[in-house]
């Protein structure tokens, strides 16, 4: 009697798009990621091949869905913006993330951030920030061949793949623009905006004022004989 085989049916593996975590443990945590992701989508909104997303999950290995990060801003050259619910690497050229950035707050361990480096450096991140608001303290890791090397002097560092410059004052961190524009909070950039059109709608008015006095001048010469076409 011969006896069929029938074939296995393949096992789908699901890559989760959440831990049930929050993204952050505290308001000023959260605005951190929240000023570095946007300003960074505003910087690359131009460039349709940059992704940039915070807090979502990275599976650089199809098959292993143990093995991910969620780092708090991470920036990919290369891959198309767009909506994704978590980071699958083979489904991406296999094109990791080339910079990530992790803001610390106080319920951070040593050894929950120190698997996040070893994560990094193994699956191929070219930079690595980490910024602690309570210490104001900033450090950066650039990748030198399969390993990472301590970027010695922070302040004032231009991050090669973004262009962007850190610079640490006595009491908290400010990042600029290639251009030189300074890094603000979705609050401020709204203010800015206010004033710029409220500056924008004084000038009209000052504009709309001189040509009224102009048009009166205009008036009184006509009305003095005075032929303004041949002025």
């Amino acid at each position: 009697m011969v006896q069929q085989v029938t074939p296995e049916t393949p096992i789908e593996v699901i890559y989760p798009e959440s831990d049930g975590q929050p993204m952050a443990d505290n308001t000023e945590q959260f605005a951190w990621i929240v000023k570095i992701k946007e300003n960074l989508e505003i910087l690359f909104a131009s460039s349709a091949d940059v992704f940039i997303a915070g807090d979502l999950f990275w599976y650089p290995v199809q098959g292993s869905p143990n093995i991910k990060q969620a780092p708090d801003t991470l920036v990919v050259f290369g891959r198309p913006k767009g909506k994704r619910g978590s980071y699958l690497q083979w489904d991406e050229d296999n094109i990791p993330p080339q910079v990530v950035f992790e803001i610390l707050s106080p319920g951070n361990t040593l050894k929950e951030m120190t698997k996040k480096l070893q994560f990094y450096q193994r699956y191929g991140v070219e930079e690595y920030y980490i910024y602690d608001p309570e210490k104001n303290d900033l450090n950066g890791l650039l990748r030198s061949v399969d390993s990472f090397e301590v970027i010695e002097e922070m302040n004032g560092w231009v991050s090669p793949r973004l262009g962007i410059r850190f610079q640490l004052t006595s009491d908290t961190l400010e990042i600029f623009s290639p251009s030189g524009q300074k890094f603000l909070s979705p609050v401020e950039i709204d203010q800015l905006r206010e004033q710029e059109r409220q500056a924008k709608e004084a000038a009209l008015q000052e504009l709309e004022k001189e040509r009224d006095r102009y048009q009166g001048l205009l008036a009184k010469l006509k009305e003095k004989g005075i032929d303004t076409d041949n002025l």
